[in-house]
């Protein structure tokens, strides 16, 4: 749930999605759900020269399980949230 919560508070900023098959999708975070699957909107992607028919795209839902990195936009971390939701994750509260 630890990133689940986390997620939420992202939801209308951009983000980089890069997938297990090596897309990389960048776009506004419209939602999230408790198994991380994730819907962009005005989504991109990264490397249009190997992806080329993926560049009509404007909105997608991607499945949690298919996701391997998410890029966060530098004033999306909030170091603190985080600490303090590792510790309450950790203590079981």
């Amino acid at each position: 749930m630890l990133f689940f919560s986390y997620f939420k508070e992202l939801v209308g900023k951009e983000v980089t999605m890069e997938l297990k098959n090596d897309l990389a999708i960048s776009g506004v975070l419209h939602s999230v759900d408790q198994y991380l699957n994730i819907k962009l909107e005005n989504t991109r992607v990264v490397d249009q020269d190997r992806f080329p028919h993926m560049m009509s795209v404007r909105n997608c839902f991607i499945r949690g399980s298919v996701v391997r990195y998410v890029q966060l936009p530098p004033d999306g971390v909030d170091i603190d949230i985080l600490h303090d939701a590792t510790r309450r994750e950790a203590l079981g509260v």
